[in-house]
This record gives C-alpha cells, sequence and structure tokens, in this order.
C-alpha cells in the first residue's frame, strides 16, 4: 500500500495518519492469537474509512472509533449487536482486549495490536 513507503505523509499521499490509512479498507483481519494462545472462535477486524473500526467477534458483529495516529491505537466506543452464542465468553475476553490494546504494526499479511505491559493480537489478513 502507497501509505506504508516512508515518503507518502511527506508528500501528502496520505492523509489519513491513523491504521486505516495503512490498512486496506478491503482485507479482512481475523484474529488468530490472544496473549500468546492461538484464539479458535471466529474473531474479525476491519479499518473501512478514518476513525471507523468494524469487525464480528465469535457472536456478534461490532463497530467503534479509532483516531490517533500510528504507531497508536485507541479502540473506543465500541458498540454491538446482541446475539446469544456458546461464545460469549470468548467475545467479551476480544472485546475487552481491543480496548486495552495501545499499539498496531501493519504489514501485508498480520496486524498486531499491542500495550507496553506486552499483551498482543495477532491478526492475518483474510
Amino acid at each position: 500500500m502507497l501509505c506504508a513507503l516512508p515518503f507518502a505523509f511527506a508528500l501528502g499521499l496520505c492523509p489519513d495518519e491513523t491504521v486505516s490509512g495503512y490498512a486496506d479498507p478491503a482485507t479482512t483481519w481475523v484474529l488468530t492469537e490472544l496473549d500468546g494462545a492461538p484464539f479458535a472462535p471466529r474473531a474479525t477486524i476491519t479499518f473501512p474509512e478514518e476513525g471507523v473500526v468494524t469487525g464480528d467477534g465469535p457472536c456478534n458483529r461490532f463497530t467503534a472509533t479509532q483516531s490517533v495516529p500510528i504507531p497508536w491505537i485507541e479502540i473506543r466506543q465500541v458498540v454491538s449487536t446482541r446475539r446469544a452464542c456458546p461464545d460469549l465468553e470468548a467475545e467479551a475476553r476480544y472485546f475487552d482486549a481491543l480496548q486495552e490494546m495501545t499499539l498496531v504494526e501493519v504489514t501485508l499479511d498480520v496486524l498486531l495490536l499491542s500495550t507496553v505491559e506486552g499483551r498482543e493480537m495477532v491478526f492475518r489478513a483474510e
């Protein structure tokens, strides 16, 4: 993606300095690991436009806000649907972890969310 190039912001090619300016808006990222352990239920995240985060927990669809520049991330105002399913505990862990993450790294096929305390969420491009 053009915004990942070091000169892109200097040339004004990428006015969005948040993760949505670096992650392809068409990419769905699937959570594969949470704090070093495999995450079996399906959970996703996307960054469709500046300031917007969407995705699916194991049970419910969600939307949230994110407005700080890379390398930081601050996922706030998480709103989700309210369907019940057997994976509600895993979903609560997913949503709680998302809101604790403070750093983000994006490569071609990996999205890493982390905290300075060592928590990590590893997502792979679908």
